[in-house]
């Protein structure tokens, strides 16, 4: 059986990890287009966007269609996101899916 120590031990070390991976994905940012580079969205690893920008000639469109394109595009920068997020945790867990990590 393992003892309580050693447990804690390994606890630390994996909360050390969380933390410089959660600094890692603060610093990482994905970048997004949609509407064939029209529209185009930063966001860091943790889901927090950094910028949104659009081709001039883009916003000539019919209105509806800048719509649908900036949304898609903020949709695949939260999924980024998101997936960088769980990829990194899971790394750091070793896939044992621990409750409220992700």
């Amino acid at each position: 059986m393992v003892g309580v120590g050693k447990l804690l031990k390994q606890a630390q070390k994996m909360q050390k990890r969380m933390e410089e991976a959660q600094e890692k994905l603060s610093e990482q940012v994905l970048e997004v287009t949609s509407g064939g580079g029209a529209v185009t969205v930063k966001i860091t690893g943790q889901g927090e966007f950094q910028g949104l920008s659009f081709d001039p000639e883009f916003l000539k469109e019919d209105p509806e269609l800048i719509e649908e394109a900036t949304l898609e595009a903020i949709r695949e920068a939260a999924a980024k996101a998101k997936m960088a997020n769980e990829t990194l945790m899971q790394e750091i867990t070793g896939g044992m899916g621990l409750p409220g990590l992700m």
